[in-house]
């Protein structure tokens, strides 16, 4: 299979997440998909083909499929403006229908991708106390202002915001304790966030469901993040940046533009480097 090969929400032609696409007539078997995507050895690798007007799109890991991924369906974005010209495209994934859109400027790529509608709701407190352990946090280290949150946007995740960067900055955790505690709970990854001001965002994400330390930008996780902000009344005007990436040296920038109706799909847009 020919793969394409992107890097989704770089800044300035670095960071960003590496993902791969492969554009093909019809979807080949899901082992074949499997085989493929821990072949190329990137968090995720999209695979798409033409059904009627819209593209069936599944994804994948290195290990397993996963509902939803944001930077891989930017990517896609891309690819598809490539392989088409710049547009909006219709996407039909296992689970929802979206929109991802690819534009070109020059030799530069950007993609907005509107995710599933969003939802959130509170963890129970012997869950939230287990991811706060896993991490070394106490309830001391989080932003009163915005607690812990499930949320969710395509993918399920927990969100933690810290009231301190340099927390933020100094996370560690066990691969395989939070492997178990993320596979058991259903999350995609743990998103940890800080909020600079109310419309600029720092954020890390561990990915140890699939066997990944930290993912350099996660769109899903950053649009259920986004919807609940939203759903909380927060102060964001309509757009959030989220800087993700830079503690790891692959610094990336995420933009969400957020409506004022609760639970609605957020548009996440970012530029896209070819790898």
């Amino acid at each position: 299979m020919n793969v394409l090969r992107l890097a989704s929400f770089s800044e300035d032609g670095i960071g960003g997440n590496p993902a791969g696409v492969c554009i093909l007539n019809e979807l080949p078997s899901v082992s074949d998909m499997q085989a493929c995507a821990k072949e190329v050895g990137f968090s995720e690798t999209a695979f798409a083909c033409p059904v009627g007007q819209k593209w069936r799109v599944r994804y994948f890991s290195t290990e397993n499929e996963v509902p939803f991924c944001g930077h891989a369906t930017i990517a896609l974005g891309v690819a598809l403006a490539m392989k088409k010209g710049d547009g909006l495209f219709s996407l039909q994934l296992n689970d929802a229908a979206i929109t991802v859109e690819g534009h070109s400027i020059g030799d530069q790529f950007q993609a907005a991708l509107q995710s599933p509608p969003t939802k959130n709701k509170e963890p129970e407190d012997s869950v939230l106390q287990s991811a706060l352990d896993l991490f070394g946090f106490s309830k001391d280290d989080l932003n009163p202002q915005l607690p812990p949150q499930l949320i969710f946007a395509g993918a399920d995740h927990l969100a933690i915001t810290l009231a301190n960067r340099d927390k933020l900055a100094s996370i560690k955790y066990d691969l395989n304790k939070g492997k178990t505690l993320m596979l058991r709970e259903g999350w995609t990854t743990i998103m940890l966030a800080y909020s600079e001001t109310a419309q600029l965002f720092h954020s890390r994400n561990p990915f140890a469901s699939e066997g990944v330390y930290e993912d350099p930008a996660t769109g899903a996780a950053t649009a259920a993040y986004a919807g609940y902000l939203n759903d909380i009344n927060w102060p964001h005007n309509g757009r959030v940046e989220f800087i993700q990436g830079e503690d790891m040296g692959a610094k990336s920038k995420l933009i969400a533009e957020v409506s004022t109706q609760k639970g609605a799909s957020i548009k996440i847009s970012g530029q896209v480097r070819k790898l």
